[in-house]
């Protein structure tokens, strides 16, 4: 039995449309998951939902897809963004793929004084993110920006959207009796749709100007994620998924 194949288009899909796969997309159909004529797949657009498409013709350059029926209606969700500083190809591939599986709607890079890495290819996270989305079932695909310095980010803020800041200077308090303000203890208003982004750290952690900086900004939080010193990547995959239980209940 063949596994069930959903396809991002990156068009707005109409139903009983025809449409046309070629390129990468094609080579995966073809050649990757042997498709034949009269097999059916799963399509979305992040725009118009997600519909059953029948393959009604393969040719070299060409597959041919009839829309049927739509399967999901395009759902409405919080707005949570990660913003991470630029890491090393593997790391940002995990980032990535994961953040997508659980729910990122924006992924925001950023040059920090402490980053060690300027070389970040959006165009092919954007296919790593693509996948993700296809395989997680997702109905949309994560925006990824282009790389900003953290000053010129913060300069043109949207201040309704909360700034959550992963600062591992939490840990290295003295006072025992400190309680430190974790994500799973922040207010989360059930009530609408939250719009909310999640800052972290390179590997060397915030030079103590940008913590300065960051310490006067009237939206940001600063949080941790307990006693534990995490790596960029981890600590991004445990905040979205830790900001996701919090809102879903």
């Amino acid at each position: 039995m063949k596994s069930i194949i959903r396809l991002y288009i990156s068009h707005k899909i109409d139903a009983h449309e025809a449409i046309y796969i070629a390129e990468g997309q094609l080579h995966y159909l073809r050649n990757v998951m042997r498709v034949s004529i009269g097999d059916t797949i799963l399509i979305f657009d992040g725009i118009n939902g997600e519909f059953k498409a029948c393959i009604v013709n393969i040719t070299k350059k060409l597959i041919t897809l009839n829309v049927m029926e739509k399967t999901r209606i395009q759902d409405t969700s919080h707005d949570i963004w990660i913003i991470f500083p630029i890491l090393k190809k593997s790391k940002v591939n995990l980032l990535i793929e994961k953040t997508t599986e659980l729910g990122v709607s924006c992924l925001q890079p950023i040059f920090t004084e402490y980053t060690n890495s300027d070389n970040l290819k959006i165009n092919r996270l954007t296919l790593s993110a693509i996948e993700a989305a296809e395989q997680s079932r997702r109905l949309s695909i994560p925006v990824i920006k282009p790389v900003k310095k953290m000053s010129e980010l913060l300069n043109c803020w949207d201040t309704d959207r909360r700034l959550l800041v992963m600062d591992e200077t939490f840990i290295f308090d003295f006072d025992n009796n400190l309680e430190h303000k974790t994500l799973s203890k922040l207010d989360f208003d059930k009530r609408k749709l939250i719009k909310d982004a999640i800052l972290i750290g390179p590997e060397g952690g915030f030079s103590s100007s940008e913590l300065d900086l960051l310490e006067n900004l009237p939206f940001v939080t600063k949080i941790s994620l307990g006693q534990q010193i995490l790596r960029s990547e981890t600590a991004a995959i445990a905040a979205l998924a830790i900001w996701s239980e919090c809102v879903s209940n």
